[in-house]
């Protein structure tokens, strides 16, 4: 198995598989060829703990991945792929919106068959990929967000059940120094969803409805932190393409919000001894005590490319990826896996360094997460929509009400 860029590689691919109906490429050993889609692979451990796992029941498939390298720019990579006939032969599905386009344009295989068969009451997040009765993905990864904090930044404080308003306070106390001594608080990445999935997730807002009020408090904490120096401003995180990891993992912010998934970096990294960051996993603060603990979050796919060079081998691959045998593969490297068993469960909770007090297995237990965006065939225009205005907003080109209003506005008007 080796790592492809994807510039060069996919004319290469493309040119090396043939058009749709050729034979599959193959290596100089006569093992066949798998190309599967991801992003940045070297820092994303569950991608080769599920291609070593795959290739060890199959010694005849050789899986070469094409890395697109930048993993906020992967869905656009994607959609040029896929619009210029790339035979890439598996498609990482990242996010649920992205699916549902491709999905309803019929660039995925039909996977719906598959799909029945399987033990539908052991997978979280399944239904997500349900479009009218159709399934084109399959999950192998189940997020959810949660709190990290470094536990030398932090120190002692309760964080097992905070509001926003005690974070907001932690946060604040946590920021110290200037310049190039300076430690935020808090790093919020520049994602939407960072704001806008939280708000929906805690208070009941539809990010399809065209009515985004509900968003005011989480925008108002957010620039509150911004404008007090305990947050990284979001222009420099956005202008300067700041990673979550170079903060938290250099001790350059005492928390970061986040999906469940960085736990896996987090200890493959520190067991490489990149860093020793002695961290923790906190439940996501809440509006208010007493409503249980609400995030959100969105599983993680495995499509075959309608064009795919080898679409017998790319079936294969995605079924092996959801079920029992790949969950157990990422579930071993502390991956929440989207199929679950009492065996998986335990392999999962017996990962060597992953925080396992209290207050972390409140975090692995949420009492609600809500899908990270709503599946419609609107989803994906209405996303955009939604990006650009939390840009402008979080730019200060918008103060937070106009910003918000022609959020709806454009929603209604541009999608219906």
């Amino acid at each position: 198995m080796k790592s492809i860029a994807v510039a060069a590689a996919l004319i290469t691919l493309t040119s090396a598989c043939g058009g749709g109906g050729d034979e599959p490429a193959k290596t100089a050993d006569g093992k066949d060829v798998l190309t599967i889609a991801v992003w940045a692979y070297d820092q994303t451990p569950e991608f080769k703990a599920l291609f070593d796992a795959f290739e060890a029941e199959n010694p005849t498939i050789d899986i070469q991945p094409v890395d697109l390298l930048a993993g906020d720019d992967y869905a656009e990579k994607v959609t040029t792929m896929l619009a210029g006939g790339d035979k890439t032969d598996v498609l990482t599905m990242k996010n649920v919106t992205d699916y549902a386009r491709y999905g309803t344009r019929g660039q995925l295989a039909d996977l719906t068959d598959v799909a029945n068969g399987l033990p539908k009451e052991s997978y979280r997040g399944l239904d997500s990929y349900d479009l009218d009765g159709k399934y084109y993905a399959l999950p192998y990864r189940q997020d959810f967000w949660v709190l990290y904090y470094n536990k030398k930044l932090v120190g002692d404080a309760d964080l097992s059940n905070l509001t926003w308003d005690e974070y907001a306070a932690l946060v604040k106390a946590a920021a110290k120094g200037e310049g190039a001594d300076k430690v935020y608080g808090a790093y919020h990445h520049v994602w939407r969803s960072v704001v806008q999935a939280i708000a929906a997730s805690q208070n009941g807002g539809d990010q399809l409805s065209g009515d985004y009020t509900w968003m005011t408090g989480q925008y108002t904490l957010t620039k509150d932190l911004e404008t007090a120096g305990a947050i990284m401003p979001w222009g420099t995180a956005n202008s300067q393409k700041v990673s979550y990891d170079s903060q938290f993992s250099t001790g350059k912010a005492a928390f970061v919000p986040m999906g469940a998934w960085y736990s896996a970096r987090l200890i493959a990294d520190i067991a490489a001894g990149k860093h020793a960051t002695e961290w923790g996993v906190a439940p996501m603060p809440q509006p208010a005590k007493g409503a249980g603990v609400k995030t959100f979050g969105s599983p993680t796919a495995f499509a075959v490319n309608k064009n795919a060079a080898n679409s017998e081998a790319a079936r294969k691959f995605v079924e092996f990826a959801s079920g029992e045998k790949g969950a157990t593969a990422v579930a071993k490297i502390g991956i929440f896996p989207s199929f679950t068993n009492d065996a998986v469960l335990a392999a999962y909770a017996g990962v060597a360094g992953m925080p396992n007090d209290e207050t972390a297995k409140k975090a692995f237990a949420p009492d609600e997460i809500m899908l990270e965006m709503p599946v419609s065939d609107t989803s994906s225009d209405v996303d955009a929509i939604l990006k650009e205005e939390h840009e402008l907003i979080m730019a200060g080109e918008k103060a937070i009400p106009d910003g918000l209003r022609e959020m709806g506005e454009r929603v209604k008007n541009e999608v219906g």
